[in-house]
């Protein structure tokens, strides 16, 4: 089955408790745990350096908020962006969490995940 043929529940129950690791661990500062479902090539974007760096300097990654809101899916050749209204419990305003899932090796895993 392709990503983008699973029903909107099944792509929730997959999503969310996604996101809501990648905001526990980005606050935590974790690597190990917030890349743990990571694709081969989104792993070679995100080495553990430099995203050690981003932790250090970022506010933005070690302040998010659990209260986040789903937004919507976007399904697209062999992806799904699932879309969220991500809140800072420091900074004021709202940002815009992107979560790309696909398959590898026969199991989800994530190819994007971003805040504007």
């Amino acid at each position: 089955m392709k990503i983008i043929e699973k029903t909107d529940e099944e792509l929730f129950e997959i999503a969310h408790p996604m996101w809501a690791d990648l905001v526990k661990y980005s606050n935590e500062e974790n690597y190990g745990a917030f890349t743990r479902h990571f694709s081969a090539s989104m792993m070679m974007g995100a080495n553990e350096i430099e995203m050690g760096k981003q932790f250090a300097r970022s506010e933005l990654t070690k302040n998010l908020s659990e209260d986040y809101d789903y937004l919507g899916m976007i399904r697209r050749g062999e992806y799904v962006t699932v879309l969220y209204k991500q809140r800072n419990l420091k900074k004021e305003g709202e940002w815009l969490g992107r979560l790309v899932l696909g398959y590898e090796d026969e199991k989800v895993k994530i190819f994007g995940a971003t805040l504007f």
